[in-house]
């Protein structure tokens, strides 16, 4: 099984999340990969909806059996019918969102100016400071009050690269990926991703080792995450390195089956 983040990993990290779009091998790449492996999933924190919309999953030739992960493993898309299936969403989420623009005002005040909302739906809601004069210093500013503000509404606080995201608390990459793993009966796995957030991915497929399951751990480097570089097998430079390494795979198993 190929399992693989969005951001970051197979599109750019760019200022404003809503511009972030796939490199441009990558959907030939993964077409090529899919008829070869038992499965391919993206496993994103952003909706389902809009990583598939981003990605441009929907219809795309060799892909017909794609499955996005959104929102952590909440939410699931199914390139087979075009479905996305998902339970309730949490209530806190849409109280802390509420409550997010009294928050950064006042941090505004002291040197937390330029830190933005995203909103994800109605599954969580992010916090970035990459436009901020001091990104990290408006992140650790903004830690606490967010730490707080989670407390109240019953959400756990997820931090990633100059990013603090509040989403329900037992929602995470790592169950999301064993699941599917086990759902699919996957042999092997490799996963690839970049930030904090595929920390819970790289466990599972640690702890699936530990079961006997070979997996294959892919860090989409920038230096800014040293904690996942360190536990990777593999360090590829980017989005296009993670292309460039899904496509040797590609050509690898191609030689193998006309072999």
């Amino acid at each position: 099984m190929i399992a693989l983040d969005f951001d970051g990993t197979l599109a750019a990290i760019v200022p404003d999340p809503e511009q972030a779009r796939p490199h441009p091998g990558a959907l030939p790449a993964l077409a090529r990969l899919a008829p070869r492996v038992r499965a391919v999933a993206v496993i994103t924190g952003r909706p389902a909806d809009v990583a598939v919309r981003y990605g441009g999953f929907a219809g795309a030739a060799g892909l017909e059996h794609l499955v996005v992960l959104g929102h952590y493993g909440a939410e699931r898309w199914e390139a087979a019918d075009g479905a996305v299936r998902a339970p309730a969403p949490h209530p806190g989420v849409a109280a802390a969102e509420a409550e997010l623009p009294g928050i950064l005002d006042a941090a505004a005040g002291s040197g937390g100016e330029g830190a933005y909302v995203e909103k994800k739906g109605d599954r969580a809601v992010a916090v970035h400071t990459r436009r901020a004069a001091d990104p990290q210093g408006a992140l650790e500013r903004l830690r606490g009050p967010l730490t707080a503000l989670a407390e109240r509404h019953g959400l756990a606080v997820e931090p990633g690269r100059l990013v603090l995201e509040l989403r329900p608390p037992g929602v995470d990459k790592g169950v999301a990926l064993t699941e599917y793993v086990r759902e699919v009966g996957a042999g092997a796995v490799l996963y690839a991703g970049d930030d904090l957030g595929d920390l819970a991915a790289f466990g599972a497929v640690e702890k699936l080792r530990s079961d006997g399951v070979p997996g294959l751990l892919v860090c989409s480097g920038s230096g800014e995450v040293p904690e996942l570089e360190s536990r990777a097998d593999v360090v590829v430079d980017g989005p296009a390195g993670v292309v460039a390494l899904l496509a040797a795979l590609a050509d690898g198993l191609t030689g193998s089956a006309s072999a």
